[in-house]
């Protein structure tokens, strides 16, 4: 059996074993006595625009953290100027993978390299299964993902997993100067992005894609350039990277 292979059924084996744990566990509670199941994990980010200075600090730290080539962004912020002189506004909009609840990169992924991991969300690259074939470059809704020169396979944002294994936050959230991003598990009620999800208004981008983002926005503008020509108003979006059209 090829390497590859092995790492997916091992997957579809911990995925499988996980249910049946869940199973036994149903079992053998006595009849009519509820159990507790803790819920696992569910990772994602709130971002505060309000709180965004578009220092890029975010982005520069992302780069360093995970040795992104020249050219390719995992993480960046869109600075967006709209309106007419005098009444003429700036904000920013940081933008990072979705870590979407029904991700379409992994639906068309042929060898299972992208997946969505059971115990907290995530959605990550086995770069070792990754053949490099572009197509949840192409069903990604986001734009988020590019394939990587050092490696010849599919990346984007997997919410610094490797810190978050050992207990730390993304790096974005860590070098974050107006302390705009805010990371957590949303299945934990108590824990600090729950509960400003609870009381505040909040939006994702591009609802109607039906992906279910776990990145959350305050305050975000979500002006669409065709719309805002339709009314007469300038609008400038620039997105510092090499796609330089909006997605």
């Amino acid at each position: 059996m090829s390497e590859s292979k092995t790492q997916v059924s091992r997957r579809d084996f911990l995925k499988k074993l996980a249910s049946g744990s869940a199973v036994a566990a149903t079992a053998v509670a006595a009849p009519g006595v509820a159990i507790s199941v803790e819920k696992p994990k569910r990772y994602g980010m709130l971002i505060d625009t309000r709180r965004c200075v578009g220092c890029e600090a975010c982005s520069v730290a992302c780069k360093t953290e995970n040795d992104v080539p020249l050219g390719e962004t995992r993480s960046w912020v869109e600075f967006i100027e709209k309106g007419n002189f005098p009444n003429v506004s700036r904000s920013f909009l940081p933008r990072l993978c979705n870590q979407c609840e029904k991700p379409q990169c992994v639906s068309v992924c042929p060898t299972g390299a992208t997946y969505k991991r059971p115990e907290d969300g995530i959605v990550v690259v086995d770069s070792d299964i990754c053949i490099g074939c572009k197509y949840c470059l192409q069903a990604c809704p986001y734009g988020m993902r590019f394939i990587n020169t050092k490696t010849g396979t599919a990346d984007k944002c997997d919410f610094c997993l490797h810190r978050v294994a050992n207990g730390l936050v993304p790096s974005c959230v860590n070098t974050c100067q107006g302390k705009a991003r805010i990371f957590g598990d949303l299945n934990d009620p108590e824990s600090e992005i729950s509960r400003l999800l609870a009381t505040n208004t909040t939006t994702v981008l591009r609802p109607e894609m039906g992906t279910e983002p776990m990145v959350y926005y305050i305050d975000a503008d979500h002006t669409d350039e065709r719309d805002a020509a339709r009314q007469g108003l300038y609008v400038r979006i620039e997105t510092h990277r090499r796609q330089q059209k909006r997605v």
